[in-house]
């Protein structure tokens, strides 16, 4: 689904140049479960930005589904990444005066579907929020406010949901709550689910964990998920 090869990516900062990644070779095979680890300024969130067709690799080779992403214009990279990519962030992004299912409905909008607010409703089913539905960002919990992004993600069946710290901003016990929810995805689903995080006890849920420093992929090792003893450390 996901290959690249060789992929740099160099930022000028005035007369500095930056080398956020150094020849990152990685593949993400379908059905696939992975976190991006790291330590700060290790280019996780460079890298996800690159497989999220939100920037593009200084030189090396990107492939989606046998397609040269480089050879992609910008309305092309728009439209690839509204059909087959979703995106959860640290901060939730939700619109301050729309309802949970409207929130969730919006990405359709933009593709123009019908029965937008039914397939809203199926997807925050989906993330257990059907009684959240017509709930306001200010009436949810941190927790259900992320679990709306999801299904806000998940709206447009993507091939693959992309994450960036999407706990960074829950305590324990709510980021084991949403890790449980991408876990459902992608066990009973079998969706595609890569994301960035610096947190030990998230990335047990994962089955594969691909450690980044200094721009370099330095481990890149299966994972027996543990999510059961995660969910014990919390106190669930």
């Amino acid at each position: 689904m996901i290959r690249l090869h060789g992929v740099t990516k160099v930022y000028r900062m005035g007369l500095q140049r930056v080398h956020a990644l150094q020849g990152i070779d990685l593949e993400i095979a379908a059905g696939e479960f992975l976190a991006i680890m790291g330590p700060s300024g290790s280019g996780k969130s460079t890298l996800m930005n690159i497989i999220g067709c939100l920037d593009r690799p200084t030189a090396g080779t990107f492939e989606l589904d046998g397609r040269d992403i480089q050879q992609l214009n910008d309305n092309q990279l728009a439209i690839l990444r509204n059909r087959r990519l979703g995106f959860v962030f640290q901060s939730f992004n939700l619109l301050p005066r729309m309802s949970a299912i409207d929130q969730v409905a919006l990405p359709l909008l933009y593709r123009g579907a019908i029965n937008r607010r039914k397939v809203a409703a199926a997807a925050l089913k989906l993330v257990g929020l059907s009684d959240r539905a017509h709930h306001k960002p200010t009436q949810l919990s941190g927790g259900q406010q992320q679990r709306v992004a999801i299904a806000r993600a998940l709206v447009g069946r993507p091939a693959i949901i992309l994450a960036d710290e999407p706990t960074g901003a829950l305590d324990t016990k709510t980021s084991m709550d949403v890790m449980e929810v991408f876990r459902k995805l992608n066990e009973e689903f079998g969706m595609t689910i890569a994301f960035v995080t610096h947190e030990a006890d998230v990335a047990a849920y994962t089955r594969r964990i691909v450690l980044l420093r200094d721009g370099r992929v330095v481990s890149d090792e299966p994972n027996t998920p543990s999510y059961k003893i995660a969910s014990e450390a919390s106190g669930a």
